[in-house]
C-alpha cells in the first residue's frame, strides 16, 4: 500500500484538525443553545402555568364552579392546554388531552401538595407537563408543546453541521495552500536535483529564496561542488593514468605484434601464449582509449551540420555490415551536431549489438518536427530486462546477455560513452522492447532540423 505524499498528509491533518475543531465548538454550542432554548421555554411555561393555576383557583372557589367554564376562560393560545383533576375526576377543554398524559409519579407527587415539572412525549412530539396543586383534591396540569423548540434545535445542529463541513473545508483549502507554498523551495530542491542527474552539474540552489532553508540551500550547492571537485579530480586521474599508460602499452603491443607475427617459429605453447597475450594487450589498449575519450566527454559539444547517414553507414561498414541497414525518415534534414561525438554514438551501438546481439537488424534515423533527432540500434537478440535498463549505461556494467556471452572482450564502457555523448548534446540514451523480439537502443539528440 502506497503511503500518501507529504503534501496529502498535511492538508489531510489541516482538514482533519479543522473538523474535530469545529465539530467540537459545533457539539458544545449546540448543548449551549438547546439548554438555553429549554431552560428558557420551561422558565416561561412554568410561569404561565401558575398565573393559569391561580385564575383555575379563582374560578372553582364558588359554590357550585364550572371546571369547563373555568377552563374555557384561560388564554392558553395553541401551544398550551389545561387539565384539572377535582375529586377523582378529570376535566379538559377538549377530548384530545386526557389523564392518560399524566405520569401516575407525577400525579402523586401533586396530589401530596408538591408542584412538579416533567418533560414527556405526546402523539410523538416533545411537551413540557407543569403539575400545580391547588387543594388537597384538586389539581392543575398544564401541557406546553416544545415542538418549536425542537424544530429551532435541529436547524441549529443542520446549520452548525453545514459550519463544521465549511470549516473542515476550508482547513483543507488552507492546508493545500500551506504546503503548495511551503514546499515549493523542497520542489526546487528535487527539480535541482534531476538536472543534476541528467548531467547539469551546473545547477545551483539560491540562498536567499527562503531564509527557512537558507541552511539546505547553502549545504546543497557545496555538495554539488564537492561533486564537481570530486567528478574532475577522477576525470583527470583516469586522463593522466591512460596517457600514462598509453606509451608502455604501444611498446607491449609492438612487442605482442612481433610475438604473433613469428607464432609459427614458435612450439604449440608458446603460439597459445603469445596469442592470449596480443588479444589482452589489444582489450587493454580500447580499455585505454575509451577512458581516454571519457575523460574529453565532458568537454561541451563542438554542433556542425553533419551527415549522419553517413556516419551511420561508416560505422556499419567498420563492423562488416552492409550498408542498407541503415533507414533514414529524414530525407533533407540537417543535424547540428558535434561529429566525433555522434560518430563514437553509432559505433559503439552497432559494436554492442554485433558482440552482444549477432549484429544489428536495422539502424534507423529519424528528425521530428520538435527539432529533435533520434538514432535507433534494433537487434533480434535476448533483450534487455526492466532491471538493467537504467544500468546498463553506467560505467564498467555489463548486461545479463554479456555475461552469458563470456567470451567477449568488451569493457563495460561502450554505452557508457554512449550516454555521456548524449547528455552533453543534451539528449538522453534510453533501451526498450523491439516489438519483434530483441532490444532497441535509442538515442535522442536535440539539433535536428526537419
Amino acid at each position: 500500500m502506497n503511503r500518501l505524499g507529504l503534501r496529502a498528509r498535511v492538508t489531510a491533518g489541516f482538514a482533519i484538525g479543522a473538523l474535530l475543531l469545529a465539530a467540537a465548538m459545533a457539539l458544545f454550542s449546540y448543548d449551549l443553545t438547546r439548554r438555553s432554548l429549554l431552560d428558557e421555554r420551561e422558565r416561561a411555561a412554568v410561569r404561565a402555568a401558575y398565573f393559569d393555576a391561580a385564575v383555575v383557583r379563582s374560578g372553582l372557589d364558588t359554590d357550585a364552579p364550572d371546571v369547563g367554564e373555568v377552563l374555557r376562560s384561560l388564554d392558553t393560545g395553541s401551544a398550551r392546554r389545561p387539565l384539572v383533576q377535582r375529586d377523582g375526576g378529570w376535566y379538559a377543554r377538549s377530548a384530545e388531552i386526557g389523564a392518560g398524559v399524566v405520569p401516575p409519579e407525577l400525579q402523586r407527587m401533586v396530589r401530596s401538595g408538591e408542584p412538579a415539572v416533567q418533560r414527556i412525549r405526546t402523539d410523538g412530539q416533545p411537551a413540557l407537563l407543569v403539575g400545580v396543586p391547588l387543594s388537597p383534591t384538586t389539581s392543575y396540569y398544564e401541557l406546553t408543546s416544545l415542538r418549536e423548540v425542537e424544530q429551532t434545535v435541529q436547524l441549529v445542529g443542520l446549520t452548525l453541521t453545514a459550519v463544521a463541513i465549511m470549516v473542515a473545508g476550508s482547513g483543507a483549502a488552507l492546508g493545500w495552500y500551506a504546503t503548495r507554498h511551503s514546499l515549493r523551495p523542497l520542489t526546487a530542491v528535487a527539480d535541482a536535483a534531476e538536472r543534476i542527474v541528467a548531467g547539469d552539474l551546473s545547477t545551483r540552489l539560491d540562498p536567499a529564496t527562503d531564509p527557512d532553508l537558507t541552511r539546505l540551500s547553502t549545504s546543497f550547492n557545496r555538495m554539488v561542488e564537492q561533486l564537481v571537485r570530486h567528478n574532475e579530480r577522477d576525470r583527470r586521474f583516469a586522463a593522466d593514468v591512460s596517457h600514462e599508460l598509453r606509451s608502455p602499452l604501444q611498446t607491449l603491443a609492438a612487442a605482442a605484434s612481433v610475438l604473433d607475427r613469428r607464432r609459427e617459429h614458435h612450439d604449440e605453447r608458446t603460439a597459445t601464449a603469445a596469442g592470449l597475450v596480443a588479444d589482452e594487450i589489444a582489450r587493454f589498449q580500447r580499455l585505454v582509449d575509451d577512458l581516454i575519450e571519457l575523460a574529453r566527454a565532458e568537454q561541451p559539444a563542438h554542433r556542425e551540420r553533419v551527415d549522419v547517414e553517413a556516419l551511420a553507414r561508416d560505422a556499419c561498414r567498420a563492423q562488416g555490415l552492409p550498408e542498407r541497414l541503415v533507414r533514414s525518415t529524414s530525407a533533407g534534414g540537417d543535424w547540428y551536431v558535434d561529429r566525433r561525438r555522434v560518430a563514437q554514438i553509432l559505433l559503439n551501438l552497432v559494436e554492442n549489438a554485433v558482440r552482444y546481439a549477432g549484429g544489428p537488424v536495422e539502424v534507423r534515423l529519424t528528425c521530428d518536427d520538435d527539432g529533435t533527432g533520434s538514432i535507433e540500434v534494433d537487434d533480434a537478440g535476448p533483450g534487455v530486462p526492466e532491471p538493467d535498463r537504467e544500468v546498463i549505461f553506467a560505467r564498467f556494467v555489463r548486461g545479463r546477455a554479456a555475461h552469458d556471452r563470456a567470451g567477449t572482450d568488451g569493457t563495460g564502457l561502450g554505452l557508457a560513452l554512449v550516454a555521456e555523448h548524449a547528455a552533453v548534446h543534451g539528449g538522453r540514451a534510453m533501451v526498450t522492447d523491439r516489438p519483434e523480439g530483441g532490444a532497441r537502443f535509442r538515442v535522442e539528440l536535440p539539433g535536428c532540423r526537419p
